[in-house]
């Protein structure tokens, strides 16, 4: 690409257009096509959720698709009439957006009222998309309430926030209230592919699910980690060179250690747990890397848990793998010995010792668990002496049976 040439980060170039292109929120556009297909919609929105998950998105999607004038049997706006097409050249004056971190004074707030008032140009509608509204202040809450109750008949209302507790119940009570979800790895994962399929770079697969592991739900987060490393590999992106340039430690080496702990070998966790080290990585990042992997390996253990971790298929299917060998009584004991280290660390003079004592105690939790060998305890070797002699005709020592009235009374019936 020439220096010169514009650029424009895959957060903005590809950023979606209809709801049929939304990732991971099937949930808030089903819902949003039934309302304009069925005309029962709201007159206030409220869209919540973690950050880079869609809300803004969806905002300006569902406000282009209630002023397209020709929309499609699919209810997606149709881009090609006057309204779609001053929307996708960003000069559209039916649809305002406002940043309420900016904008969160009782003055702005009246002027934003009076506006309301005025009909719109052209189109249907006139919706206001207030970004960030947990940050306008209690008098601007009160300024904005009876507006947002009984709103003129051609405007509408989308309220986002990252923050839902902020907002007063008085406005979430006059809103129908959409909750966003963290996006699953494994779409972060597949519409990435997308992406570099079109930008024509080459990937391997596993980098592509670690930015999406990294991301945390954020799709945003993930298209920006994604062009860093698209800069950093110069178009080439592999699972070696994501690792380095994000600083993750390979969950290869917490497998590893694993198996090191349920064969007891101590030696081998604490030669790997310096090799850790040597890469530069600190002890509270080790330990709980260790505390997720093997939460990981817990919730695995079990099929109607397994959707609790959220990870690609190829990853998912080696913590399988592995739980089926752990017990879950060693998991359980090494959480808690993982807890305890982790909070133990910040305090610890000797930091590289807390992480080592904790290694320590988690081998040896095999050696209570696994059943121990029966010795069978040698009897003392008894005394030889000489069996006494067992009198086959004994004699009765019983002076009176001897007598001869006692024979007399045997004989006698």
């Amino acid at each position: 690409m020439p220096v010169d040439s514009p650029y424009i980060v895959s957060a903005r170039k590809y950023r979606p257009a209809t709801f049929a292109s939304v990732v991971g929120q099937k949930h808030i556009t089903s819902t949003l096509q039934n309302a304009i297909s069925t005309g029962q919609l709201g007159q206030a929105f409220l869209f919540c959720g973690p950050r880079g998950v869609g809300k803004t998105t969806c905002a300006r999607i569902l406000a282009k698709t209630i002023n397209c004038t020709n929309i499609t049997s699919d209810t997606e706006a149709c881009n090609e009439c006057e309204s779609c097409t001053s929307f996708n050249n960003n000069a559209s004056m039916n649809i305002i957006e406002i940043d309420a971190a900016s904008h969160n004074t009782v003055e702005e707030m009246r002027d934003l009222v009076q506006q309301i008032g005025i009909p719109p140009m052209t189109g249907k509608y006139k919706v206001y998309i207030i970004d960030e509204v947990h940050m306008l202040s209690t008098s601007a809450f009160n300024a904005f309430l009876k507006t947002l109750e009984e709103p003129p008949k051609f405007v509408k209302f989308i309220l986002a926030t990252t923050e839902k507790n902020k907002i007063l119940p008085t406005i979430l009570s006059r809103c129908q209230i959409f909750d966003f979800h963290r996006i699953t790895a494994g779409d972060i994962s597949a519409h990435l592919e997308y992406i570099a399929a079109q930008e024509k770079i080459s990937f391997e697969k596993e980098a592509l699910d670690i930015i999406a592991q990294k991301a945390d739900g954020g799709l945003r987060d993930a298209l920006s980690m994604f062009d860093l490393m698209v800069a950093f590999t110069n178009g080439n992106l592999t699972y070696k060179s994501v690792i380095e340039s994000l600083n993750i430690l390979d969950y290869d080496y917490f497998f590893r250690f694993v198996d090191f702990m349920l064969q007891r070998d101590i030696s081998a966790c604490l030669l790997l747990f310096d090799e850790v080290l040597a890469k530069g990585f600190q002890g509270d990042i080790f330990t709980d890397g260790l505390m997720n992997h093997l939460r990981n390996l817990l919730v695995s253990k079990d099929p109607q848990t397994v959707k609790l971790f959220n990870a690609p298929e190829n990853v998912q299917q080696r913590y399988i793998t592995q739980s089926q060998q752990t017990p879950q009584l060693f998991l359980l004991r090494a959480l808690d010995f993982a807890n305890t280290a982790a909070l133990e660390y910040r305090n610890a003079n000797n930091k590289r010792m807390c992480v080592e004592l904790m290694l320590m105690k988690m081998c040896n939790i095999m050696n209570k668990l696994a059943p121990k060998p029966i010795t069978q305890t040698p009897t003392p070797t008894a005394t030889k002496t000489q069996p006494a002699a067992v009198n086959t005709n004994p004699v009765n020592t019983n002076p009176n049976l001897n007598s001869p009235q006692t024979q007399a009374e045997k004989k006698t019936p």
